[in-house]
């Protein structure tokens, strides 16, 4: 069996010095990171998404959430379901953003879609077995 945590925000740092009225040109990114977890009666993996979006070469908001998901030792997971998880995780990121950005300057923007071809799921799954 394979349950997901909540996603819990753990930094949404608005840098106000560097925030303009004009913000043509404002840009983020997204990073995920997947670490392992583990204990005697589970195994899984933790996934930290961390976005920043930044004007002009400076930061203006400085975004992370994590979760993990915690998986029964005899569950085997393969690609297809690891990169579920992943895209579930982002979707999980990106809802916590759409109700956070309400109401601040970055009401009109949106996170930039996950890039799965740079997942390198190879390097992942090893940290389920």
């Amino acid at each position: 069996m394979i349950e997901q945590t909540e996603m819990i925000v753990t930094a949404w740092n608005f840098h106000l010095s560097n925030i303009s009225n004009n913000l043509q040109g404002l840009r983020n990114t997204t990073i995920l990171y997947v670490m392992p977890k583990r204990n005697a009666l589970k195994k899984g993996i933790a996934c930290r998404l961390s976005c920043r979006f930044v004007h002009e070469e400076e930061p203006v908001l400085d975004y992370v959430a994590e979760h993990s998901y915690v998986i029964d030792f005899d569950e085997v997971i393969d690609k297809t379901e690891l990169l579920k998880m992943l895209r579930n995780s982002f979707a999980g990121f990106e809802e916590k953003f759409e109700f956070r950005k309400l109401g601040t300057i970055l009401q009109n923007e949106n996170l930039r879609p996950l890039d799965e071809t740079v997942i390198d799921l190879d390097s992942i799954i090893p940290l389920l077995h």
